[in-house]
C-alpha cells in the first residue's frame, strides 16, 4: 500500500478535494472511486485513497466537525489480494545467483589485474548478496535498508531507527525504533564485506551498508536498491522479482508458524492488528478440534 501522505496529496489535488465536507455525499465517494477506476489506477491505490478518505471523515466526526460520516456504512471498493511474497525456494535461488557472481567477480582479480572496473564489478556483487541476505534476514522495509550503519549493529542486534521517505533521511514509518537479531551468518557476512575492503584502503572508510562505492561514504537510494534487487532477480530467473517481497517472505513464514506478535515486532507494525490484516491468509488454521465438536454434535439423535 502507498503511502498515507502520497494518498493524502493525491485526494488534495482530486477533484473530490475540492468538495466541502459538510456537502459530501456517499455518491460524490462512488463517483470518484468509478472515476479513478476508469482512469486506469491500480486496485491498491483506489483502495487506499478510500481508506484515507473514510478515516479521515471519522476523524472530522470525532472531532465534531461534522455530524455524521457520509460514508458510515458505505460499502467501499475492491480491496487488494494479499502481499505476494518470494517463496523460500526463490530466496535461496537468489542467493546461490549472488554467491555465484561474488565467485566469479573474485577470480577475474586473481587472474588479472585489479583495475577500477573489476573492483567495482566485485563490489557491486557483494553488495547484491548482502542486500537479498539482509533482506531477507531482518525484514526491513527498502527506505530503512538504505541507510544502515556498522555502528548500528551490536554483536548480532540491529537497530532499526532511520529511513528514507521521498527521498529525505528521517525516522523510520512508525516514527520508532527497533531491534531485531540478525542470523550469524548475515553479521558474519557484513563484517567480512567490510574487513576485506577497509585493509588496502589509505583512508578511513564511511560505515554505510549499502553504498555506491567501496569508500561508503554515502548511502545508496532506497529505489537504487529496488533496481539492484530487480535486475539480480532477472540475471536469476525469478518471475517479477520485488525487493519488497522479502519482507512479506519474512512476515509470512513467522505468521504461517503461529508468530504473530514476533511478525509485528521484526516488520515494526504499530499495532498486532495491522500484520493481521495484511497477513490473514497466512494464519494456520487451528480449528480441527471446532469442527469434530460440531460433527459430534450435528451426528447426535
Amino acid at each position: 500500500m502507498i503511502s498515507h501522505a502520497s494518498v493524502l496529496k493525491a485526494l488534495v489535488a482530486d477533484p473530490l478535494g475540492r468538495h466541502r465536507l459538510i456537502n459530501l455525499t456517499a455518491g460524490d465517494a462512488r463517483a470518484a472511486i468509478s472515476r479513478w477506476q476508469a482512469e486506469g489506477l491500480s486496485v491498491p491505490t483506489v483502495s487506499g485513497r478510500w481508506l484515507v478518505l473514510r478515516s479521515a471523515l471519522s476523524w472530522a466526526v470525532a472531532e465534531e466537525l461534522l455530524r455524521s460520516n457520509p460514508l458510515a456504512g458505505v460499502r467501499g471498493p475492491a480491496r487488494p489480494q494479499p502481499r505476494r511474497h518470494h517463496s523460500l525456494a526463490e530466496v535461496r535461488q537468489l542467493l546461490g545467483y549472488a554467491e555465484q557472481e561474488v565467485e566469479r567477480a573474485s577470480a577475474f582479480l586473481v587472474t588479472e589485474p585489479a583495475s577500477p572496473r573489476r573492483l567495482r564489478s566485485l563490489f557491486s556483487a557483494e553488495q547484491d548478496l548482502l542486500l537479498v541476505r539482509l533482506a531477507a534476514d531482518c525484514g526491513a522495509r527498502r527506505g530503512e535498508l538504505a541507510v544502515l550503519r556498522l555502528g548500528d549493529i551490536d554483536g548480532r542486534v540491529l537497530t532499526i531507527e532511520r529511513g528514507l521517505s521521498h527521498g529525505v533521511l528521517g525516522s523510520t514509518k512508525s516514527s520508532r525504533a527497533r531491534r531485531v537479531t540478525l542470523g550469524a551468518t548475515t553479521v558474519a557476512l557484513i563484517r567480512h564485506q567490510f574487513d576485506s575492503w577497509a585493509e588496502p584502503r589509505p583512508t578511513p572508510m564511511g560505515d554505510w551498508l549499502f553504498a555506491p562505492t567501496p569508500a561508503r561514504e554515502t548511502f545508496m537510494t532506497a529505489d537504487a536498491l529496488s533496481h539492484k534487487f530487480r535486475r539480480l532477480g532477472r540475471s536469476a530467473g525469478v518471475e517479477n522479482p520485488a525487493l519488497h517481497r522479502l519482507r512479506h517472505g519474512v512476515a509470512t513464514h513467522l505468521v504461517e508458524k503461529g508468530k504473530l506478535l514476533k511478525a509485528q515486532a521484526r516488520l515494526g507494525h504499530r499495532d498486532p492488528s495491522t500484520t493481521l490484516r495484511h497477513y490473514s491468509h497466512a494464519v494456520p488454521l487451528d480449528d480441527l478440534d471446532v469442527a469434530d465438536e460440531l460433527d459430534q454434535v450435528l451426528n447426535d439423535r
